[in-house]
């Protein structure tokens, strides 16, 4: 299938609302109120891998190999991010001070190199090692459901990728509903790897009508102005919760996120195929959306180390420099990472695994030996 190249770089600006999310615990600047609501870019995230696994995926890749594949894409970078995070976020004797800096508990350290954490509702496990990576708990999970799901989807023209999508996005509004109403009933607090599903399945229902020729005329701007609807309205929310329906809609908010970016994500998709304009096709911004998995992978790490040495500073615009400080810091360690860690080893892993495929096809082709007449 062709290139999107716009989602790579789309996929960036994901990313860097993720870091400005972050900054808000070391150098809040007046803008606090807004960028809180970073976090969404994860919704982004989530639906997108959807998707593009779905446009990229071969009926010629077993599911072994796709698992391989996605393994050595993340896992890597993974452990290299894990071991720069522990002596950030960890200590045999923790500051009191320091809130962040936990005991060393290597029963929880270990959840998270296996990427069992976010299976726990617990924020000391489920935010423990690196704390940014609990979603990748959640990805491993949809890596391996992605298999069996598209062999389903595979069977299925344009209409019923697209029952499928309308499908995904009613049960994830039903359930968030449900949750609110009963908040104490077990279902309510299911792990998020599970609750997130949606998201990941709605990026792959789309990428499918999409492969059978669905192509929406959506400008981009439409989707853009979807997701800047609903994060304006969970800010007005909040400072207004006396307003009827207010907790219904903070309640669900991230499920509107997951729909507003599934409009972005199909409205720069369809406008690529077509060929239009789209400066997210900028050499700069692709690359930029290649980083932005190591870059995501260390940013928090940084942003805590900053807080360790200069303690958390007054709300002021003068925080900027901090957020440039930061973020070249974050930038230049992604850009490494990527160059020395994540690329590499990905390549060579591939290789590796092709490699015995091939000499698994080999020795299968091989004609069997002729026996030797007996004498």
């Amino acid at each position: 299938m062709p290139r999107v190249s716009s989602l790579t770089g789309l996929r960036w600006w994901a990313a860097f609302v993720v870091f400005l999310y972050h900054m808000a615990v070391f150098a809040p600047i007046p803008l606090e109120p807004v960028l809180r609501y970073g976090h969404y870019g994860v919704t982004f995230f989530f639906v997108l891998s959807g998707f593009v696994l779905t446009w990229s995926w071969s009926p010629t890749v077993g599911a072994t190999t796709f698992w391989w594949r996605r393994f050595a894409r993340i896992y890597p970078s993974h452990i290299v991010a894990l071991a720069l995070a522990v002596p950030v976020f960890y200590s045999f004797a923790p500051d009191p001070a320091q809130w962040w800096v936990k005991p060393v508990d290597v029963g929880v350290l270990l959840l998270s190199v296996l990427l069992l954490q976010g299976w726990s509702r617990d924020p000391a496990v489920l935010f423990s090692g690196n704390p940014a990576a609990w979603t990748l708990t959640c990805e491993a999970f949809f890596y391996a459901m992605h298999p069996p799901i598209q062999r389903v989807l595979a069977r299925w023209g344009r209409r019923g990728a697209l029952v499928l999508a309308a499908g995904t996005a009613a049960l994830a509004l039903t359930y968030r509903l449900l949750a609110l109403t009963w908040p104490t009933q077990w279902w309510a607090a299911l792990p998020w790897p599970i609750t997130r599903l949606t998201e990941f399945v709605l990026g792959m229902a789309l990428a499918w009508a999409f492969r059978k020729a669905w192509r929406p005329r959506v400008a981009a701007s439409v989707g853009y102005l979807a997701v800047a609807a609903v994060v304006g309205a969970v800010v007005l929310g909040v400072r207004h919760p006396e307003v009827p329906g207010v907790r219904l809609l903070l309640g669900s908010a991230n499920e509107l996120v997951m729909l507003a970016c599934a409009v972005a994500i199909v409205a720069v998709a369809a406008r690529d195929l077509r060929g239009g304009r789209s400066l997210l096709r900028k050499r700069w911004l692709v690359t930029l959306g290649e980083w932005s998995y190591t870059f995501y992978l260390v940013h928090a790490t940084i942003i805590y180390v900053l807080l360790a040495q200069f303690g958390r500073q007054a709300l002021s615009w003068n925080n900027l420099w901090w957020y440039a400080a930061a973020f070249v810091v974050a930038l230049a360690a992604s850009a490494l990472m990527h160059r020395l860690v994540e690329r590499p080893a990905e390549r060579r892993m591939r290789g590796w695994w092709d490699a015995r495929l091939a000499a698994r096809e080999e020795r299968a082709a091989a004609p069997a030996p002729v026996a030797s007449p007996e004498r």
